[in-house]
């Protein structure tokens, strides 16, 4: 394989650098939304539709944890983009030093704290009555695995701020691919039920570790940092922290979007609605794939131009990016709208589930062609390093506009209030970010194409 350089992301056509960037990254979101919907098959099929609930429980958990290393990931990759561009690689390696060390520390601290109170936290997140005791097992098991999961998601961002989208790529592959071998071994051979299942996720986090462990030690990668880029430095770990902190929100929402959604379905219909909310989130997970790599491509390409001061090249990464996710994003809703029926035969034969998820995942993706706004703007904020509006923009969706909606509707309409919050959050959201955005172009990158 050739070498790339990031000096690429500066001097090749926007469109064909999109879809250099972007098409790698929505094939690693799609084996890696793949690997979670055949688990969830699989778990669904081999230990019952009640284990399906159970993992749902523990995600918003284990995903926060792990997202502090996506967070910095993210915060840093914006950071290292930048200095590329600004050709200051000293800055881009004590960055990626500091990144280090800070998802070690944190995550590591997270998940002393998680096992110490888990029988306190699984039941906050809705793991009562039959769902508690196989919660329980795939939590303990899943959380020893979950610093791996940050390290990976936190290297997977610096590999993809170097411009090298293809091994991004492959780190997002290893996991997903491990975990459905493993699976099939644990939980179909072995019968090792939910223990089968938890091992298998904890094991394909390694598989990620290994690989990307190997990526920065090789000529592959351009930052070979040394143990003085490993001394925490303020002025870095403050910035990581103001740009992370705005990935870390949007998954902070997210958990406690689970835990509202999940104790409000529980109440309203018990375990089998905690199920198709599972099924839904996955399809959530899945079916954007393609959008949620555009954004991906996106962010090294917007981050390094504005360092480089390419103005007029930031403002062509944006139109071409929304012009393809939502295209891409008209699709996914057609194939949701003509077969949600079918879509949930697959994950399960429960006769109540087949009759609710198919109503609710409809409603769920209505405004999925124009949200595809709402994802660029936001991820263009914090692509160059403007913390409060990346911040402000991400949280419009499910904090701002989706956690009130789904407290009070449910009161009137019952579980409808809970599936048509999702799109007029999403509607919302779009209508203040594409306000924000269009200010932003207007005022900041009309007009300063510079080229230096």
């Amino acid at each position: 394989m050739a070498r790339i350089s990031s000096e690429e992301l500066g001097t090749e056509p926007i469109g064909r650098l999109l879809v250099k960037q972007a098409v790698p990254a929505s094939i690693g979101i799609l084996v890696m939304s793949l690997n979670i919907l055949v688990d969830t098959i699989f778990v669904g099929n081999w230990i019952g539709s009640v284990a399906i609930a159970a993992i749902n429980v523990v995600l918003p958990v284990s995903f926060f944890i792990a997202a502090l290393g996506m967070s910095i990931g993210i915060g840093g990759a914006s950071m290292i983009s930048r200095s590329l561009g600004a050709k200051n690689k000293e800055h881009a390696l004590k960055t990626f030093g500091n990144q280090i060390v800070l998802t070690l520390v944190l995550t590591c601290f997270l998940v002393f704290l998680g096992v110490g109170w888990a029988d306190d936290i699984i039941p906050k997140f809705g793991g009562k009555g039959a769902i508690f005791e196989p919660a329980r097992i795939y939590y303990l098991i899943v959380l020893y695995g979950v610093p791996f999961l940050a390290l990976c998601m936190m290297g997977n961002n610096v590999i993809r701020a170097e411009g090298k989208p293809r091994f991004g790529m492959i780190a997002m592959i290893i996991p997903s691919v491990g975990n459905l071998l493993l699976d099939y071994l644990l939980i179909n051979v072995l019968d090792l039920g939910m223990h089968g299942a938890a091992w298998a996720t904890t094991g394909s986090y390694l598989c990620c570790f290994l690989y990307i462990l190997w990526f920065f030690f090789s000529d592959n990668s351009e930052l070979k940092i040394s143990w003085s880029h490993l001394g925490l430095n303020f002025n870095v770990v403050s910035e990581i922290a103001s740009l992370g902190g705005v990935t870390l929100a949007r998954q902070a929402v997210v958990s406690v979007t689970y835990l509202f959604v999940n104790n409000i379905l529980f109440d309203l219909g018990g375990e089998s609605s905690i199920t198709v909310y599972a099924i839904v989130g996955r399809m959530l997970m899945f079916a954007l794939f393609p959008v949620l790599g555009i954004t991906q491509g996106f962010l090294p390409i917007a981050g390094y131009n504005y360092g480089a001061h390419h103005y007029s090249r930031v403002r062509e990464s944006i139109n071409t990016a929304i012009k393809y996710a939502a295209l891409l994003g008209l699709v996914v809703f057609a194939l949701i709208m003509a077969f949600p029926y079918q879509i949930t035969q697959v994950f399960t034969d429960n006769a109540e589930v087949l009759s609710e998820a198919p109503y609710a995942m409809r409603w769920v993706f209505a405004a999925t062609p124009v949200v595809v706004v709402q994802l660029i703007g936001s991820a263009y904020f914090q692509a160059i390093g403007k913390a409060r509006p990346a911040l402000f923009l991400t949280l419009t969706r499910q904090g701002f506009f989706f956690i009130p909606l789904v407290l009070i509707l449910p009161k009137f309409f019952g579980e409808f209030g809970v599936w048509v919050s999702f799109p007029i959050s999403d509607l919302l959201s779009t209508v203040v970010t594409g306000y924000f955005l269009h200010k932003e172009v207007r005022t900041k990158l009309v007009g300063n194409g510079i080229d230096s």
